[in-house]
């Protein structure tokens, strides 16, 4: 397996993946529950997991999707969606493994927290959703396939496709195989000292 540090520096946006690639069903089951344990507030876990495998859809989804390649060429099409109501959903049940007490102190902090606030329920989701995609890429990088989050498609049309309940969005895609051919020239990084800001921006 590629260490994480490995798998960061390395990752790069697939574009085009070999068709003829099939993730065994273990592994992809492995990288799935890397998403499914990336970090939440409130331990809420938003993220629904919406793994794409008729041929058919994914040739409406790719219609869709400016007609990207990797939508029906990737080896797995994972739509990863956000419940933004997840928080109002029996929230006991998300700290359910814990004490009563420490149950029920952060059910009222959750339902405090979060009521009447409709912004932080949908930023909360998007932020979940978006931690739990490069969880998802860095598990492929692990058993070794490439990965490619993408957010070019038509997300009204996607969610329709799908069959998305009113209360949760569409966040982006990640689409995951093994890549055809080299990678492009790539854009490189801005440098570190760009980047770090130490206390306040000046």
């Amino acid at each position: 397996m590629t260490d994480i540090l490995t798998a960061i520096a390395e990752r790069r946006a697939t574009k085009r993946f070999d068709p003829s690639v099939t993730i065994p069903e273990h592994e992809l089951r492995d990288i799935l529950d890397a998403g499914r344990h990336a970090p939440t507030a409130f331990n809420i876990q938003h993220t629904r997991f919406v793994v794409v495998t008729d041929p058919a859809l994914r040739q409406k989804i790719r219609a869709v999707s400016w007609n990207q390649p990797q939508v029906e060429e990737a080896s797995a099409l994972i739509v990863l969606c956000a419940d933004f109501k997840a928080w109002d959903k029996d929230p006991a049940r998300y700290w359910a493994e814990a004490p009563e007490k420490m149950q029920s102190t952060y059910e009222g902090m959750i339902r405090q927290f979060y009521s009447g606030n409709e912004q932080m329920q949908r930023d909360e989701g998007i932020r979940s959703a978006g931690m739990a995609a490069y969880a998802l890429m860095l598990a492929a990088a692990a058993h070794g396939y490439q990965s490619c989050p993408m957010d070019g498609f038509d997300f009204k049309a996607v969610a329709e496709l799908i069959n998305l309940p009113t209360d949760h969005e569409v966040v982006m895609f990640v689409a995951i195989g093994k890549k055809s051919g080299e990678y492009p020239p790539h854009g490189g990084h801005l440098p570190l000292e760009e980047t770090i800001i130490e206390n306040r921006f000046a």
